[in-house]
């Protein structure tokens, strides 16, 4: 079986486990707010028109981001 690290993904991302715990925390949060958003839009199309893409839009710009900086600052010869 696998050995199961708590460091290996938050290092392969550029992170800390407490960073990554924080980060990760933050942006599942706003997938939840953003989820309910569209739900609600859903049952009552004219409530919260635009939150929930917007949340998501802001979340995949973060993410994108996070992923350059982070290959940006690993050093030359690691992947």
């Amino acid at each position: 079986m696998a050995h199961l690290s708590f460091t290996e993904h938050p290092a392969s991302v550029g992170e800390t486990y407490l960073l990554h715990l924080r980060r990760a925390s933050s942006f599942g949060t706003w997938m939840l707010i953003g989820g309910l958003a569209i739900f609600v839009n859903a049952l009552f199309p004219r409530l919260l028109t635009g939150v929930g893409s917007n949340i998501v839009a802001r979340l995949n710009d973060r993410m994108v981001v996070n992923r350059s900086s982070a290959r940006q600052s690993v050093p030359v010869g690691e992947p």
